[in-house]
């Protein structure tokens, strides 16, 4: 089985591109392992299991074909109303892919078969409670979705998860939550996390899936254009702004919770992530539509740039 240390052995830099519904497919996930860092996709991007099977196998041969070891990851959908997980998950244990990322349910029942094969599970949670549960499953590793994180967010500081969690978790940590710059990857390493789990920052990719308006939405917005409401999915999600006015909202008056369903999401259509767009408290890191190569290369000369500032720091109080 492929261990933590083995990961982030692998790594230009420790982030991981999360994965990101109807935003990051193929070409995403490849040009992130090119880069050096973990590439990733929800499943339900591919609208049916028959293309998820395409898509797996493009993936690994791409991969494979330039002599790319980066390891990369799936996201899995667990909660009971999505109606695809029974069949995605046959075409994940039939390509075998180095992580499973599971989110919005527990890992329980696909823990073994995925590390039969040697893969490794990563569960994606939003408070001590689930992580506990999680654990209890025996997953590889923990993403902590903190406050800030775009689409399906958490509540919690990063600071106070990262050490509820390090009290008694010496496993594999994955930390999200508006996180766009290598300063802030430096400081999800300082917290104790190993890997920073960025999702917005890629929004703006060459690579990504989404239509031009929705980057430059992104590219054009800062903080203050996120308005988190569960009204859309009935699970609290950060959004867009200018996109739920747009959809015909009110973001200062957002209707009551909505209907937790995910069932929609396998199919053709969605026009609720379609057209109103979900980023991150992070979302002013981006400042331009540009390829994935260059966003690393960017997040690295920063995270290293941060690191030798801070050694220089600490050298002038000694």
């Amino acid at each position: 089985m492929t261990s933590a240390s083995t990961i982030l052995e692998k790594l230009s830099i420790p982030v991981m591109q999360a994965p990101m519904f109807l935003i990051s497919g193929p070409d995403m996930v490849v040009n992130a392992c090119r880069a050096g860092i973990i590439g990733s996709f929800p499943t339900q991007n591919a609208r049916t299991p028959e293309i998820l099977d395409e898509w797996l196998s493009q993936i690994k041969s791409r991969l494979a074909s330039q002599h790319i070891t980066t390891p990369w990851a799936v996201n899995l959908i667990t909660h009971p109303t999505y109606g695809r997980g029974k069949a995605d998950f046959e075409v994940i244990l039939k390509h075998k892919p180095p992580i499973v990322i599971t989110a919005l349910g527990s890992p329980a029942a696909l823990v073994e078969q995925v590390h039969s094969y040697g893969g490794l599970v990563l569960a994606d949670v939003i408070n001590p409670i689930y992580a506990k549960k999680a654990a209890a499953a025996n997953v590889d590793g923990l993403v902590l979705v903190s406050s800030g994180a775009g689409g399906h967010t958490g509540y919690l500081s990063p600071f106070v998860f990262v050490q509820e969690i390090r009290k008694w978790w010496q496993g594999l940590l994955v930390l999200g939550g508006g996180i766009g710059t290598g300063q802030a990857v430096l400081a999800t390493q300082a917290m104790g996390a190993d890997i920073a789990y960025l999702g917005t920052r890629f929004i703006p990719s060459h690579e990504s899936l989404c239509q031009a308006e929705y980057k430059q939405m992104v590219v054009d917005s800062n903080s203050d254009d996120i308005v988190t409401s569960d009204a859309i999915t009935g699970v609290k999600a950060n959004w867009l702004r200018q996109s739920l006015a747009n959809g015909g909202y009110d973001p200062d008056n957002m209707p009551l919770k909505g209907k937790i369903d995910f069932a929609s999401a396998a199919g053709a259509e969605n026009k609720r992530w379609k057209d109103i767009w979900a980023a991150g408290q992070g979302v002013g890191s981006s400042t331009d539509i540009e390829p994935m190569a260059d966003i690393v290369k960017a997040l690295t000369d920063e995270y290293q740039a941060s690191f030798a500032a801070l050694q220089a720091r600490q050298k002038t109080r000694l």
